[in-house]
C-alpha cells in the first residue's frame, strides 16, 4: 500500500488498520472449529486444507501489523497514543499465531481427539474463542467511542464488553479443568507422547482466551490515557 493511501486511511480513521488487522485474526481462529471437526471425522485432507488457510491468514495478519508499523504516521496528531495503537495490535496479533501453532501441532502428528473428548473439547474451544470474538466486538467499538470524546453511553459499552471478557476467560478455565479431568481419567488408553501433545493444545487453546482478555486489558489502560 502506497503511503498516501495509509496516510489517508489513519487520516480517515486511526482505528481502521487496527480494526482491519483485527477482523483478520479473528477469521483465521474462527477455522478452529472446522479444523477439528475435520479431525473427528478423521478426514485430515480437509483438515490439511483449513491448517494452510490458517497459515496464510497469519500471514496477512503479520503483513498487516507491519505495515502499520512501518507507516503509523509519527506527526499525525491522534487522540489514542501511538505507543498504545502499536502495543495493541501486538497483543490481537498472538491470536492468529495460537491459532496457526495449534492447527501445525496437530497436523504434525495426525493427533486425534478421542471421540469421549470431542463434545467437551469443541465446547471448551468454542468458549475460548468466544473471547477472541468479543476482543474484536471492543474493537469494532472504538471508532463510536473516538465519536463521543471517550465518554457517555458508548463508553459504558465499551467497559462492559471488556468486563466481559474476564467471565469468559473464567468460563474456559472451569470448561478446560472439566476437560483435563475428563483426559487423566482417559490416559492409560494413550502414548505417554500423545497425552503430552493433547495438554499442550489445551494449554494453547485456553491462552486463547488469556489473550482476549490481555487485549482488553490493554484497552482499559489506553482509554485510561485518552
Amino acid at each position: 500500500m502506497a503511503m498516501n493511501n495509509i496516510l489517508g486511511l489513519f487520516a480517515h480513521s486511526p482505528l481502521k488498520p487496527l480494526q482491519k488487522h483485527s477482523t483478520k485474526v479473528t477469521e483465521c481462529c474462527d477455522r478452529l472449529i472446522p479444523f477439528f471437526e475435520a479431525t473427528f471425522a478423521k478426514d485430515w485432507d480437509n483438515a490439511e486444507t483449513l491448517r494452510v488457510q490458517i497459515a496464510e491468514d497469519e500471514r496477512e495478519a503479520d503483513a498487516l501489523k507491519r505495515e502499520i508499523r512501518l507507516k503509523l504516521p509519527r506527526g499525525l496528531f491522534m487522540p489514542i497514543d501511538r505507543r498504545d495503537l502499536l502495543e495493541l495490535i501486538t497483543q490481537q496479533d498472538k491470536f492468529a499465531n495460537y491459532a496457526k501453532r495449534i492447527t501445525t501441532r496437530v497436523m504434525t502428528r495426525h493427533l486425534y481427539i478421542p471421540e469421549d473428548l470431542q463434545q467437551p473439547f469443541l465446547e471448551y474451544l468454542q468458549c475460548s474463542l468466544e473471547s477472541t470474538r468479543q476482543a474484536h466486538r471492543v474493537i469494532d467499538e472504538i471508532d463510536e467511542l473516538l465519536e463521543t470524546g471517550f465518554k457517555g453511553r458508548e463508553l459504558k459499552l465499551v467497559n462492559k464488553l471488556i468486563n466481559e471478557l474476564d467471565k469468559l476467560e473464567d468460563d474456559t478455565e472451569v470448561l478446560q479443568l472439566a476437560l483435563r479431568r475428563k483426559l487423566f481419567s482417559m490416559e492409560s488408553q494413550f502414548s505417554p507422547v500423545d497425552i503430552l501433545f493433547f495438554h499442550k493444545i489445551i494449554d494453547w487453546v485456553s491462552e486463547l482466551a488469556e489473550q482476549a482478555q490481555r487485549v482488553g486489558s490493554r484497552i482499559e489502560l489506553m482509554l485510561a490515557r485518552s
